[in-house]
């Protein structure tokens, strides 16, 4: 019995952990920190057991235990939270991040959304945006209503202003912007270190795609799909 209610306790502690990561660093002390001074290392030395104590979760078991845990919060709020849900989407656009909305929303994808298009002063702009994290501080209903049109920002993370030759750069939740590569611009996800090289005449990157999408009512729209994966 004791066992039985150690294992529901873990189990309702899991959905607090965004990863495993954070699962791992929980079993932390300040202690551990301060003599092993690597918290990657001190992660690793968790899972094998060999500092934390207590029961220690393999990263499949946590994954399945979390998804579990998850699931009917889920099921219960995926029409709400879905902003495409019961649109009537033409645009081609459009469509393509109502298809990737729900992945993004429950962090299987993090794709990256190049623009180009004018602004209200009819200026030709163009940026990189992080499509997850604008979902998670934005409210879409009115992008797919038609109401607003998707464009980059000076806070994405990459903005470019054409005509003023304003440009801006700055990492997001997901991203962390390289941009002193030889080659040009480059980021790097935050959850699997992968890299996603945007260069349209070079390799994409692991777990990654690059689709061209036609769009009446844009100049240029390219999606950078990723799909995010745990680190080992």
């Amino acid at each position: 019995m004791e066992e039985d209610n150690t294992t529901a306790a873990l189990d309702n502690s899991i959905p607090e952990f965004q990863s495993y990561e954070d699962y791992l660093s929980s079993k932390l002390t300040a202690s551990d920190l301060y003599y092993l001074e690597d918290e990657e290392m001190a992660r690793q030395l968790v899972e094998l057991g060999c500092i934390g104590g207590g029961e220690v979760l393999k990263r499949e078991e946590f994954e399945k235990r979390k998804a579990a845990a998850e699931a009917p919060r889920l099921s219960k709020t995926q029409q709400k939270t879905l902003a495409s849900a019961g649109k009537e989407l033409k645009d081609n656009f459009l469509k393509a991040l109502a298809e990737r909305e729900e992945p993004h929303r429950s962090g299987k994808m993090a794709s990256i959304l190049f623009i180009r298009d004018r602004n209200a002063r009819g200026q030709e702009i163009s940026g990189y945006i992080d499509y997850s994290h604008r979902l998670q501080t934005e409210d879409f209903e009115p992008y797919f209503s038609g109401k607003k049109k998707l464009l980059p920002k000076s806070t994405d993370l990459s903005f470019l202003n054409w005509e003023t030759e304003h440009v801006t750069s700055r990492d997001s939740p997901n991203y962390q912007v390289i941009d002193d590569n030889p080659s040009g611009m480059i980021f790097k996800n935050k959850i699997d270190r992968k890299i996603v090289d945007v260069n349209p005449k070079g390799p994409i990157g692991d777990s990654s795609s690059r689709i061209s999408i036609q769009s009446n009512r844009y100049l240029q729209i390219v999606i950078f799909d990723h799909t995010n994966r745990r680190r080992n």
